[in-house]
């Protein structure tokens, strides 16, 4: 078992296959909670994920609750411009699901609410009101790897 990225009704298509193309990266599992902004044939989202999607352990969860009901709530961290804490601060482990709200709404508010004593934030100036998602997924996913020492260079296949 190794990290997990959960990205909550994603809506820009090459957002989640730049997602999916680090998680194919990183040996990431990627859950995607549905409904979506997009369809999952969508060329842009192929385009983004360039020819790296079959290594990418994909599930798509129909709702948030699927979800809830298929990965242990203590293993989550989740990742907003509206956390208080530094993203540095998560307790990240082996077996860490982090999770990201979409583009243009966030993390959703109940979310924020039920969990906010696992909710992080990547600092930014005031002036800007939050990141691109795959790029905050990328900040956060190699804060975890950095954290948790894991080797993504240690595949026999390698050349």
């Amino acid at each position: 078992m190794g990290l997990s990225v959960v990205l909550i009704e994603p809506r820009i298509p090459p957002n989640m296959g730049n997602v999916a193309r680090l998680c194919a990266a990183t040996d990431t599992t990627l859950h995607v909670v549905e409904p979506l902004g997009f369809s999952l044939d969508d060329d842009e989202l192929k385009r983004a994920g360039l020819d790296y999607w079959d290594k990418v352990d994909l599930w798509i969860h129909s709702y948030w609750r699927e979800f809830r009901e298929a990965v242990s709530r203590e293993r989550c961290l989740y990742f907003s411009a509206h956390g208080t804490r530094s993203y540095v601060e998560a307790p990240f482990s082996g077996n860490s699901v982090l999770v990201f709200g979409n583009e243009t709404q966030g993390m959703p508010q109940r979310i924020r609410d039920k969990h906010a004593e696992r909710l992080f934030r990547i600092p930014m100036k005031p002036t800007v009101r939050n990141l691109n998602l795959a790029t905050a997924v990328g900040i956060v996913l190699y804060e975890g790897i950095r954290q948790i020492a894991l080797d993504l260079e240690g595949d026999d296949t390698q050349p």
